[in-house]
C-alpha cells in the first residue's frame, strides 16, 4: 500500500544566502510557507523536514517542533543519505521531494505529480517541461531511492537526490508531467539575495493569511509588474548542481583526492 510523504530538504547553511529557509516572507519564515502549502495537498499522507545534524540547524528543528511538523536530522554533505534515512524513518513510499528553497511550491502541481507517479507505475516521476524554477517536485519509489543510496558514488550523486536515478533511464522507469510551456525563464527559487527580493515582492502583493495563491496568480502578477521578474533575471540557474559536476570531474582526474 502506498504512503506518499513529502520530504523537504531544508538547512540554514547556504553560501549565497545564509539562513534562507527561515528568512521572512510577508512576516512568516519561508519554510513555514512551504509547509503551509504542502498541507493543502490532498495526495500526501505526511510531511517531513530533513535537515542536518549541525548546530546551525537546531533552529530548523525548533521551528518544526513549534509547528508540529516531523523533523529528521542527518548528514550535511551526503544529502542522498539524509534523504533515504528520513524516508525509512517515516515509512515514506513513495517519496515526494521538495526543497527548502521553493516557498511558492504549488500544492495542485504536487498533487498532479504524485497522482501521475501512482497511476503510471514509475520509479521516478517529476514535473517536467518549461516550468518556473521553484515549482520543482519529484516523486521516487522507496526501492529506487534505496538503490541510489546503496550504489551512488560521485559527489553529484550524493550531494543531490536524483542524478543517480535520472542518469540511468535504461534501468529505472522515469516519467514527467509536462504541465507548463513557455515559463522556464521564470526563477521563483530562494538561493540569492535577488531571489529574496523577488519573492518578498510576490508575497507582499499576493499573500493573505489562510489562503494559497497559485502559479497562475504569480504569472499574472509578473505580467503586470515586469520589474519584479527582472529582479533576479541575471542569475545563472542550477549553480549548485554545476558545482557538484565539477567536483565529479576533479574526482575522476585525481582519485586520491576523492571523498
Amino acid at each position: 500500500m502506498s504512503r506518499p510523504v513529502a520530504i523537504v530538504q531544508a538547512r540554514m547553511g547556504s553560501t549565497r544566502l545564509p539562513g534562507k529557509v527561515l528568512m521572512p516572507l510577508a512576516g512568516r519564515p519561508a519554510l513555514g510557507h512551504i509547509l503551509d502549502r504542502l498541507a493543502r495537498c490532498r495526495s500526501l499522507a505526511g510531511i517531513v523536514v530533513a535537515t542536518t545534524a549541525g548546530p546551525a540547524d537546531d533552529a530548523v528543528e525548533r521551528f518544526c517542533a513549534e509547528n508540529r511538523v516531523s523533523c529528521f536530522r542527518g548528514s550535511e554533505r551526503d544529502v542522498l543519505d539524509r534523504y533515504y534515512r528520513a524516508a525509512v524513518a517515516h515509512r515514506a513510499d513513495p517519496v515526494a521531494r521538495v526543497t527548502g528553497d521553493c516557498p511558492v511550491i504549488d500544492p495542485a502541481v504536487v498533487d498532479e505529480v504524485v497522482e501521475g507517479f501512482l497511476a503510471g507505475g514509475f520509479d521516478v516521476y517529476g514535473l517536467a517541461g518549461e516550468f518556473p524554477d521553484g515549482l520543482d517536485c519529484t516523486v521516487y519509489s522507496l526501492a529506487a531511492l534505496t538503490a541510489a543510496w546503496k550504489e551512488a558514488a560521485l559527489p553529484s550523486e550524493r550531494e543531490h537526490v536524483g542524478p543517480y536515478l535520472i542518469n540511468r533511464p535504461e534501468r529505472f522507469r522515469i516519467g514527467g508531467l509536462e504541465k507548463f510551456s513557455g515559463l522556464a525563464h521564470h526563477r521563483w527559487t530562494l538561493d540569492e539575495p535577488a531571489d529574496y527580493a523577488l519573492l518578498s515582492a510576490v508575497y507582499d502583493e499576493l499573500y493573505a493569511a489562510g489562503e494559497i495563491f497559485s502559479t497562475a496568480d504569480i504569472v499574472a502578477l509578473l505580467s503586470r509588474r515586469p520589474e519584479i521578474a527582472a529582479l533576479n533575471a541575471h542569475i545563472v540557474p542550477n549553480e549548485g548542481y554545476l558545482k557538484s559536476l565539477a567536483e565529479d570531474a576533479r574526482g575522476l582526474a585525481s582519485p586520491e583526492e576523492g571523498r
